[in-house]
């Protein structure tokens, strides 16, 4: 009879536990500015400091076209020079154009070293 009762609540927790583990796994985010609809997706479990599988989705919001692109977190490192430490945002490669959202909701887009477009936003959900 115990046994049965376990697994009869293995069953019901089954579903709860499932729910909770895949809420923690991908975190959205959206970033409206003037021209651009950004949506950031981590894909990593809830808890990590670093993460290298981001997906980002942005649209212009005057043609409609959008990019999809996948990125990391970038951080500031500890004091021993490996540690991550403060959250400074999300970094996309796209060949040579290289997309940043950075913590303080700004959207820049740099080709190699050139900064080519900047615009700053507001989280949105």
């Amino acid at each position: 009879m115990l046994n049965l009762k376990k697994s009869i609540l293995s069953l019901v927790l089954l579903p709860v536990a499932s729910i909770s583990l895949f809420a923690g796994v991908a975190n959205a985010e959206t970033l409206k500015t003037k021209n651009y609809k950004v949506t950031i997706t981590r894909n990593c479990p809830e808890g990590y400091v670093t993460c290298n599988n981001v997906t980002y989705v942005g649209r212009n919001l005057k043609t409609g076209q959008s990019i999809r692109l996948k990125g990391k977190t970038i951080h500031s490192v500890g004091a021993d020079g490996v540690t991550p430490s403060r959250f400074l945002g999300y970094e996309f490669r796209n060949n040579k154009f290289l997309y940043r959202v950075t913590a303080d909701n700004t959207l820049s887009v740099f080709n190699g070293k050139k900064l080519i477009l900047q615009e700053r936003g507001v989280l949105i959900n």
